[in-house]
Parts: C-alpha cells; structure tokens; sequence
C-alpha cells in the first residue's frame, strides 16, 4: 500500500526548483501556475536567497507548485508536458497512482489536488490566499515556531503550556513543534524540557496553526466559498485528527480550520499503518516526512524526492507498492 505525502513550510532551500524544471514542459507548466496566482515561482525557486524563500506569502505557493510538478514528473512525461496547466475538480492529479494521500501543514492543499478535490490551479489560488493572509496575520506580532526533538509528550506538553506555548505539531517519533511569541521561544531554548536533546528554530516567519492565525481564516473562508470542490478520488488523509477524509467540502473546510489549529501528523500516519501502508514516498522537496516515518513506521519503504534524479526510484517503488496490501 503506497503513502503520497507532501511536504510543509521550512521544507524550502534556495534554488531547490532549479533541477525539475529541466524537465520538459516543466518550465512552461510553472509559468502558466505564476501567471495564474500572480506570483513568479520561477524566480523564486531558483534564484530567490533564503530570507526571501522563509516569506509565508512566497514559501507556500511555491512549495505547493514544487509538490504538484513532482507528481506530474512522476505520473510521466506526458502528463507534465500535457497542453493544459490545469485540470478539472474531481480527478486524481494526471493519473497519479497512490493509495493514499496527505500533506503536512500546507502540504494538504497539494494532497488536496492529488486526489482531484481541487484542480491545481484552484489549489494554487487558495494557497497564494491563505499565504498571503498567514503573513498578514504573522506581522501582527513577533512569532514562531521550533522543533523539540525528543522527549516524551506527557513531560513536553505540560512545560509548554507552562511557558505560553503552543504544540502547533505533533509529528510523532520523538518530534513536537512549539509556537509562540519570540519571547516565548526564546524562554524554551534557555529551559528545555527534560528529555529534549534540542531545540531547532523553524525557517517560518510566525506561529502557525495557533490562536496567532486566527485572523486568517476569514481571508481564507472567503476564498473558499468561490471554489467548488469535488469528492477525493484517492483517499485524503486530514492533519486534524488523522481521518480519511470522504467529502470535497469537508476537506476543504478542514483546509480552512486547520490554520489556526494543531498538526497531527502523529495520527495521520497512525492511519498509515492502520491501513496497512508500506512505503511512502514524499513529494519534493523532500526528506522531512521520510524522517519522521523511518522513526515512526519501521517496515515501511521510504523515499523522498528531491531532484528528477530519484523519478525512477519513486516510480518503481510506486509500481511495486500501489494496490497492494500489507
């Protein structure tokens, strides 16, 4: 049973587009995707710097674009150089094969246009959106967040809450990001809880998925009311409590919730194992999720794409893994 996951914001490194868009068709494909959102995601995947990557409004329509042209690279070819950068609601990205699809944090609105819920244009809209309005809300206060890495839950959350923090993800295998004022994050670096070998400051530029967002939410409800999403045509697995998801609008009022609540990365892949999953790929640009699931799904097959040259990797792990059961 194969797991198509995406990645979440701080995935992003300078000029990590930059190889796929050798790829034919790809170049004219995320062209068409920037004039459509208004953004040049060009530039900013290949020769934007850091600083100018970490932007909310940049980083998620751009990792967005970056998860939907590896899946189309990895549905082939044709599906990458097809006449139309678009697609219709309702119909699983290009053909893609997988049993199972999520994404983490804003990845969800890539997994929402793999399993044809929304068609990639849409979902590059509603996330150019939900960007835009995350940083709005961002610049209200001095925000972020930071990953504890080790550790057990019931010794972290507790001094969390006790320094005003927010655990925004849960991701299992020993990882929670906390999110929260600077003031607030910089009290944990120096008071780490018991159990914590370190604290890594996110390349985000707030405290997302927390009381701190929540002023963007109606931007995104509005923008969502516009958009007529179908059923998924491959099971969607929902960060808000690991459930696979059945319905186009529940999907999509969950995208819209999900800003100013906690990740549960945890029980998504819970449900991956529940489902009797045994590989996952992670769409580029990748490598965190399979971190995370070498720790947490031992037996399970993992493979992260992060140029075209792990293309035929992922696709013959597809081949042997999509249908199949545990």
């Amino acid at each position: 049973m194969l797991v198509l996951v995406a990645p979440g914001q701080g995935a992003q490194t300078p000029g990590f587009l930059a190889p796929w868009l050798d790829l034919p068709g790809a170049a004219d494909r995320v062209a068409a995707w920037s004039q459509a959102i208004d953004l040049d995601l060009l530039h900013y995947g290949t020769e934007a710097d850091e600083d100018a990557i970490r932007d909310t409004a940049v980083a998620q329509p751009l990792l967005v674009a970056a998860g939907l042209l590896a899946a189309l690279a990895l549905a082939g070819p044709e599906a990458l150089a097809a006449d139309s950068p678009d697609a219709p609601d309702g119909v699983a990205l290009a053909g893609l094969t997988a049993d199972v699809v999520a994404g983490h944090s804003v990845g969800e609105i890539t997994a929402a246009a793999l399993a044809g819920v929304l068609s990639p244009v849409a979902a590059l809209r509603l996330v150019r959106t939900r960007g835009l309005a995350m940083a709005e809300a961002a610049a209200a206060t001095r925000t972020g967040m930071a990953a504890l890495l080790g550790g057990e839950a019931e010794t972290v959350l507790p001094h969390l809450e006790r320094l005003g923090l927010t655990p925004a993800n849960v991701n299992g295998a020993g990882q929670i990001v906390a999110a929260g004022t600077a003031e607030q994050l910089t009290a944990l670096a120096e008071e780490k809880p018991e159990g914590v070998r370190r604290v890594v400051p996110l390349k985000v530029a707030g405290a997302f998925h927390t009381r701190h967002m929540a002023p963007a939410v109606d931007a995104l409800q509005e923008a969502a009311r516009k958009l007529s999403p179908a059923d998924p045509a491959i099971a969607y697995v929902s960060n808000k409590d690991g459930q696979a998801v059945v319905s186009g609008a529940e999907v999509l009022d969950r995208l819209v919730g999900q800003v100013a609540n906690p990740v549960r990365w945890d029980l998504c892949m819970e449900t991956f194992a529940a489902r009797g999953a045994t590989a996952l790929v992670e769409l580029c640009p990748g490598g965190t999720l399979t971190g995370i699931a070498k720790r947490a799904l031992p037996g399970v097959r993992t493979l992260a794409l992060k140029t075209p040259a792990e293309l035929d990797a992922a696709r013959e792990l597809i081949a042997e893994h999509a249908g199949q059961t545990a």
